[in-house]
């Protein structure tokens, strides 16, 4: 049974994701965390995966991720070695990134959101073992990655880049972890809100005491925003709805929803290089940030041009997920979304069904900047 609640969290955060590129909204990050609840969700997905499978589920994810990068390398990279890129062996990181993939001068900005999969391939390698250790000591399991960003921002550890990755998002994506586990909807409100409470206050007064370049952009700030980020999650995912069934009471609505979630990563690759190419609109036009009708059209076409590119390759995350393949998916209609209880079921990305982990209770515990600075 698909949890349709899920699926309207993912569609909303690949809606945010894009508009705040186009504007460059710093408000928006704090509004709605995306990139952190893509992390929670693909995180509840994964122990589902493991839970069913083991160690194949790692497999089986790379299976589902990298086919569309390919189609996007087969594209831009071609294009960046006659402008300019350099060839070397680290141009084979476009087929494996587990680093960044090398770029030209427009490349480095139009394709920077590869970091978002440099990150999931690891936490997906790191999860056999962190859901091994989950399972035997959640809280502490939980906390580790929150305590090691604490010790690298603070100046006691100074880790490697992809360890402050790990205190950064891993700590969502062990959230997700929790979720699947049926973990954050057992927590009694008396504890849940107040938890919620103490980590967006700290949070927000870190994000306030330590403003980046944008103000209080949360991917400015990688402490603020894990406990900013913690709390968002621990509110939308353990006071979760128990359905929406509202959703497929709106044709229209549901199917949407169903496009975002099955072409998720199409729209994710493809959307950065056309908020750069439309870019120069702000000097020929003067479509600038301070237009909201000028941005509005801006978001508009970025949303038809990802679409365009869609209908042509989106196919390919159909294909890797051994789906029939779909130029727009949804078509079949849907009934209404049951309740889903505690330790239920839940789907995974393909629509299949899984059964959560049930972890005993006593034991329990950026995305993209402006266009014109950086994509992160």
């Amino acid at each position: 049974m698909r949890n349709r609640y899920l699926d309207l969290l993912r569609a909303l955060a690949i809606v945010r994701v894009v508009v705040y590129h186009v504007t460059g909204w710093a408000t928006l990050t704090l509004v709605f965390p995306a990139m952190s609840v893509m992390f929670a969700l693909a995180g509840s997905l994964m122990a589902a995966s493991l839970t069913r499978s083991g160690p194949a589920a790692v497999g089986r994810r790379l299976r589902r991720l990298l086919p569309s990068l390919w189609v996007l390398a087969v594209v831009f990279v071609p294009a960046m070695l006659f402008t300019g890129l350099t060839v070397s062996p680290r141009v084979l990181l476009w087929l494996f990134p587990v680093a960044d993939p090398p770029a030209n001068h427009w490349g480095a900005l139009a394709l920077s959101v590869i970091w978002y999969l440099r990150d999931y391939l690891w936490f997906v390698f790191a999860s056999p073992v962190a859901f091994w250790l989950f399972r035997r000591a959640p809280l502490p399991t939980l906390l580790a990655p929150y305590l090691l960003l604490v010790a690298i921002e603070v100046g006691i550890y100074p880790a490697p880049p992809v360890l402050r990755e790990f205190g950064l998002y891993f700590g969502a994506w062990l959230l997700g972890f929790a979720h699947h586990a049926g973990m954050l909807r057992r927590l009694p409100g008396r504890l849940l809100y107040p938890v919620a409470l103490v980590l967006a206050v700290g949070g927000g007064a870190w994000i306030v005491g330590h403003p980046g370049p944008r103000g209080y952009d949360l991917n400015d700030n990688h402490l603020g925003n894990a406990l900013w980020s913690a709390a968002f999650i621990l509110i939308v995912l353990g006071r979760a709805p128990a359905g929406v069934a509202w959703l497929s009471r709106s044709r229209l609505a549901d199917r949407v929803v169903t496009m975002l979630n099955r072409r998720a990563l199409t729209v994710y690759l493809w959307h950065m290089p056309f908020v750069v190419a439309l870019t120069p609109l702000v000097d020929v036009v003067g479509w600038s940030h301070q237009d909201p009708v000028g941005l509005a059209i801006r978001v508009l076409l970025v949303f038809a041009l990802v679409g365009l590119v869609t209908l042509a390759v989106g196919w390919v995350e159909d294909v890797a997920a051994r789906r029939h393949p779909e130029l727009i998916p949804g078509g079949s209609t849907r009934p209404a979304d049951p309740a889903v209880r505690p330790g239920g079921e839940a789907a995974d990305g393909a629509g299949t069904t899984v059964r959560r982990a049930v972890v005993p209770a006593q034991r329990t515990a950026g995305e993209a900047a402006s266009t014109e600075i950086n994509a992160r």
